[in-house]
């Protein structure tokens, strides 16, 4: 494995975090000193109780703190000759769609493919498709746009375009980066070695305990955590590409769905109101789906064992502990972030008061407990990480268009979201997880919960939604974003890693070879039993 310790790496290393650091704690204060002499006084009585991180999606009539179920049927009510009046037209989501085919075609030609893996350039995709977005509701909506930030009403024309921006930016894209950089910082500052050797059960341990810590650190922060102890302890083994393969499936993917900051999609509910401890009844399709993965692995992988050499178990390196943590700190810093996602929610009391919290209050302390990591953390515990700021990058780049290009399609969902002839939870988790297989699983969440939301109830209500099509679309954004590399974010990155360490991975299609003959039956067997 590589393992850069040069001088002139150190220093850059050392800089960015300087930089990076700064400018979260700019951001952070930006944010804050806007909620103080913006949106506190003109929010008056309500000020305590703003809308934005958990109804941003919501019509007039639904700006209100608390979601609660028994206010869905006054989204149909209003939802008729009015709200058909003032819907987007069908091509306002050509934007939406051509930013969600460049990021899952464009990584796939040779042609393109370097170009578009520079971030500056995604970037410019996604900026570019979203001033096309926010021309439209300048000059060719001609009404009025509902803000989440303020409660307010818009005026058609460049008022509406901004208040898209803002209700796109403050609402949704703040709190969403603020956590992904928050956990891969402070867990990027984690390493864990040991002398572990390859073998089945070992590896088995390794992808069952980062399923676990998938929930709790989030997808990125456990495949950062877990994925080079991995590829370590198979230093010596010829065949490790199914194993990172069903690391993938497990700890990028699958693992994910017990708490908000599991995976991005998760996270998108939680900010429209999906309360933050809800996640964990899914603990019975979580344990059944990813004990089968530990399972099929562990035998398959016995099975190619048989092929190795007889020295490719000896352990990664013959002295030192078994296994050993540095970075320890982090752990203190990681709890901090769970806790300000858990108890810091703007529009519900802090746990046992009746005090709430500001408008990003929750994202400052995060931006200031990641700036602690930065600051605590060495550079040389970072490096063997070989850690670095592109993957996060990418997520900031991408999202910063996939937020304002998705703001039409979701106002469409909002009124005929109801008539796409999605009836059942089976059909919502095939629905959501086809897409989520081919187009990030964040956004295509956030499309099947407000399509979901503008249906009649059927059954107990969790944030406006009937609670078996959101256990069916989380589920299905969550599980299935593992059945090719562009599903979600860890996915390629793992890949990437791996790759860099001198192990041939599959192409994109023999991908799915492996995802389709071994998550498929898996899947199917979990929609059979719990949906």
């Amino acid at each position: 494995m590589e393992q850069p310790h040069n001088t002139i790496e150190s220093q850059l290393l050392l800089r960015s975090q300087g930089l990076f650091a700064t400018g979260a704690i700019l951001i952070a204060l930006g944010a804050w000193l806007v909620y103080a002499t913006l949106l506190a006084a003109p929010a008056g009585e309500g000020a305590h109780h703003p809308p934005a991180t958990h109804e941003p999606h919501e019509t007039s009539d639904h700006a209100h703190p608390d979601p609660v179920p028994a206010e869905k049927p006054a989204d149909e009510t209003h939802g008729h000759e009015e709200e058909a009046a003032t819907v987007p037209a069908w091509y306002s989501v050509l934007p939406f769609v051509a930013l969600l085919l460049c990021i899952a075609i464009l990584p796939l030609s040779r042609r393109t493919e370097h170009w578009w893996e520079k971030n500056w350039n995604r970037f410019l995709v996604a900026a570019g498709l979203g001033v096309v977005t926010l021309a439209y509701f300048a000059f060719l909506f001609h009404h009025g746009v509902h803000d989440h930030v303020t409660g307010g009403h818009s005026e058609p024309g460049l008022q509406a375009a901004f208040t898209v921006l803002k209700n796109a930016l403050l609402a949704e894209y703040i709190p969403f980066i603020t956590l992904l950089f928050s956990l891969y910082v402070i867990t990027g500052g984690i390493v864990i070695e040991g002398r572990l050797a390859g073998k089945p059960f070992t590896n088995m341990s390794i992808i069952g305990v980062g399923a676990l810590l998938a929930s709790f650190v989030g997808t990125t922060g456990a495949a950062m955590l877990l994925i080079r102890p991995l590829l370590t302890a198979n230093a010596r083994r010829e065949y490790v590409a199914h194993t990172v393969l069903f690391f993938i499936f497990a700890v990028c993917n699958t693992g994910g769905c017990l708490l908000p900051i599991g995976d991005p999609p998760l996270f998108l509910g939680f900010l429209r109101g999906v309360d933050f401890l809800w996640t964990l009844n899914l603990w019975q399709p979580w344990l059944f789906t990813n004990s089968l993965i530990l399972i099929v692995y562990f035998v398959y992988d016995t099975i190619i064992s048989r092929k190795e050499k007889t020295d490719a178990f000896a352990p990664s390196r013959q002295d030192g502990p078994l296994l050993s943590m540095q970075g320890k700190l982090n752990l203190i810093w990681l709890m901090g972030v769970i806790g300000c996602v858990a108890t810091l929610d703007p529009s519900k009391p802090f746990p046992g008061t009746d005090w709430h919290a500001p408008l990003y209050f929750r994202e400052f302390l995060m931006f200031l407990l990641t700036f602690c990591s930065l600051v605590t953390t060495t550079c040389e515990v970072r490096l063997k990480n070989t850690f670095n700021y592109d993957a996060i990058l990418e997520v900031a780049a991408l999202f910063s268009g996939i937020f304002v290009c998705m703001q039409a399609p979701v106002m469409i969902l909002n009124v005929y979201g109801k008539h796409l002839g999605f009836e059942s939870p089976a059909a919502f988790f095939w629905g959501t997880g086809f897409l989520s297989s081919f187009l990030d699983n964040a956004p295509t969440y956030v499309v099947f919960f407000e399509t979901a939301r503008t249906m009649e109830p059927m059954g107990p209500l969790v944030a406006g939604v009937t609670e078996s099509f959101l256990v069916a679309i989380s589920l299905g954004a969550v599980f299935m974003g593992s059945m090719t590399y562009i599903g979600n974010g860890p996915n390629f990155m793992v890949k990437a890693i791996a790759e860099k360490n001198n192990i041939r991975m599959p192409s994109f299609f023999g991908y799915m070879l492996y995802s389709f003959t071994i998550l498929l039956p898996i899947f199917l067997v979990m929609t059979l039993i719990f949906l």
